[in-house]
């Protein structure tokens, strides 16, 4: 069974000859600290899918949000950070090179209301922009013809509202649904339609096996946005892309959102996204838990808990065992439920990937 025939029998509960073997990645860090990586040379996640012989999996995209991006330019630096304003307009504080992983914390945005967001959008959500029209000829060349693919090939749909609330902060868009809220909204259309586009250049010319998307709009305590507007402005949106996908034969679509989806979850599914990825298990709940009670409907990629990870090989096992009857029914592809930290030790995370291959195959 090819890598491409597995992926799609597991995740649409068919018989699979073993569980699609794959990881989310690392943080920068592991790849200095652990020797694993650094006695082999190992520098990045691309390298260290190779180094453990993981399935491939991959996927095409358009230009889907802000475009083209604005300058980066360095407004002051700290003893070990620096303000910047970023690609995308934020002026916001990062470390420096070498002090670690950490998300940048975002001072401002460069939208404050309805005129800085027409600003923006004519100058940088411009469809019509001759750098959205993607090269399909050059995209071809990545990629064997369909019939020889081995490996499944998605089909990025981009993001509705998570990107959006890059832009705009967390504070931000929380407020914009309140205070702004036809700016918000046709932030949301915008990012649509420019999804749209980037889908009806490329659904003719490649057969997919799935779809993804990034929709980071939750925390430890729920949803940022209101489970209404969500329902009602975003999930419209998510049922015209997956109109798409699914004309083009396409009904697995998993989105990247962390924390806990639970309160926006009948939305997703409604709207089309019916995939949960990488699942983080101490921001929601044990991948199990939404398996059962979304049975049939539901596919989780990730989910295997980080912090049990780092307790040693008891926990691992353990936890690797409460999730068995959900792998081999199918729709679940197990593995780190984010990027991989360097307090687990490499001996351990060792461990891990090969229990994991003795009782999932």
């Amino acid at each position: 069974m090819s890598d491409r025939e597995r992926f799609n029998n597991q995740m649409h509960y068919k018989n699979f000859d073993r569980c699609f073997n794959m990881e989310f990645g690392y943080w920068s860090e592991n790849f200095t600290e652990w020797n694993i990586f650094r006695d082999n040379g190992i520098r990045g996640n691309t390298e260290a899918d190779r180094f453990f012989s993981f399935d491939r999996i991959d996927s095409i995209g358009g230009v889907n949000f802000l475009y083209p991006p604005i300058k980066r330019r360095v407004i002051e630096v700290k003893e070990k950070t620096q303000i910047i304003i970023n690609e995308e307009g934020m002026l916001a504080e990062v470390h420096l090179a070498g002090g670690g992983s950490s998300i940048p914390h975002f001072i401002r945005s460069a939208i404050n209301g309805p005129d800085d967001w027409k600003k923006m959008k004519e100058e940088h959500f411009d469809i019509n922009h001759p750098g959205r029209k993607l090269d399909i000829e050059a995209i071809k060349k990545r990629f064997p013809p369909d019939e020889e693919r081995d490996f499944p090939l998605g089909i990025n749909c981009g993001s509705m509202i998570g990107k959006i609330r890059d832009i705009l902060t967390f504070e931000g868009v929380a407020c914009a649904i309140f205070e702004e809220p036809e700016m918000l909204e046709d932030m949301v259309e915008t990012s649509c339609r420019l999804v749209e586009y980037a889908l009806d250049q490329l659904l003719p010319h490649f057969n997919f096996d799935y779809a993804c998307g990034w929709e980071d709009i939750c925390y430890k305590s729920g949803p940022i946005v209101t489970v209404d507007f969500f329902k009602n402005v975003v999930m419209p949106r998510y049922k015209r892309i997956d109109k798409k996908l699914k004309s083009c034969g396409i009904d697995l679509w998993y989105t990247d959102c962390d924390g806990d989806v639970r309160h926006i979850l009948p939305y997703f599914l409604e709207g089309g996204i019916n995939c949960l990825f990488p699942f983080e298990v101490n921001s929601c709940t044990h991948p199990g838990t939404l398996l059962d009670q979304y049975d049939g409907q539901l596919r989780i990629m990730g989910g295997v808990d980080k912090m049990e990870l780092g307790k040693g090989p008891e926990a691992i096992k353990a936890y690797l065992k409460s999730l068995e009857k959900y792998v081999a029914r199918g729709g679940f592809i197990p593995f780190c439920d984010h990027r991989c930290p360097p307090n687990v030790k490499p001996e351990d995370y060792l461990y891990y990937l090969d229990l994991k291959q003795k009782m999932f195959g």
